[in-house]
């Protein structure tokens, strides 16, 4: 079966932002199948929104279905995850968040506010992501490494790799390519 790769970029980003073409190409090279979604209303994305986006994309998933999500959409990856029955191949997260730290206003701290406090069904998660790696930066100025670090740990016992003074991982920190993604979703399908 041809394998799908699901790209899913972060908040005030876009498909063609970042690192995400460069990772679209790769996988092309590789024969998979890609799907690079614009999420809506980036500067000011809300769950409902972007969860529906990737159900609308993504039709179906199956063991053969992965995932690569960058901060915010790790987010949304996993709130749609929890709404699936079959297992999936596997996911990579970079940046992922439970909280974020150092927003630039009130307004911007009121979009993050519902994907804070709005909870995430773990126990239906586990039963669809058996393979997930976390990638972290030590020094994200909008991720807090250690907690972040601890409770993916708790609810999801991924693989967790940490690559050093890399903020954000996106491309005002200059990343337009991001090899560790690509080796860490390597490893997950097994190539």
């Amino acid at each position: 079966m041809k394998k799908t790769i699901v790209i899913v970029h972060g908040w005030d980003s876009s498909s063609k932002g970042d690192w995400f073409p460069w990772l679209q190409k790769e996988c092309e090279k590789l024969g998979f199948e890609t799907i690079v979604p614009d999420m809506p209303e980036t500067e000011t994305p809300e769950i409902s929104k972007w969860v529906s986006r990737l159900k609308e994309t993504v039709k179906s998933v199956d063991e053969n279905t992965y995932f690569v999500g960058h901060s915010i959409a790790c987010q949304t990856i996993m709130r749609f995850l929890a709404g699936q029955e079959k297992k999936v191949g596997g996911a990579v997260f970079v940046a992922p968040w439970f909280n974020v730290i150092n927003l630039e206003s009130k307004e911007v701290e009121e979009v993050a506010r519902p994907w804070i406090e709005t909870p995430i069904d773990f126990n239906k998660l586990k039963k669809v992501l058996t393979k997930l790696t976390t990638i972290f930066s030590n020094n994200d100025p909008f991720v807090p490494f250690e907690e972040s670090k601890k409770i993916f740990e708790e609810k999801l016992n991924p693989k967790i790799v940490v690559v050093h003074n890399a903020g954000h991982v996106i491309a005002a920190d200059g990343f337009t390519e991001f090899p560790e993604a690509l080796t860490e979703l390597k490893s997950i399908i097994g190539i």
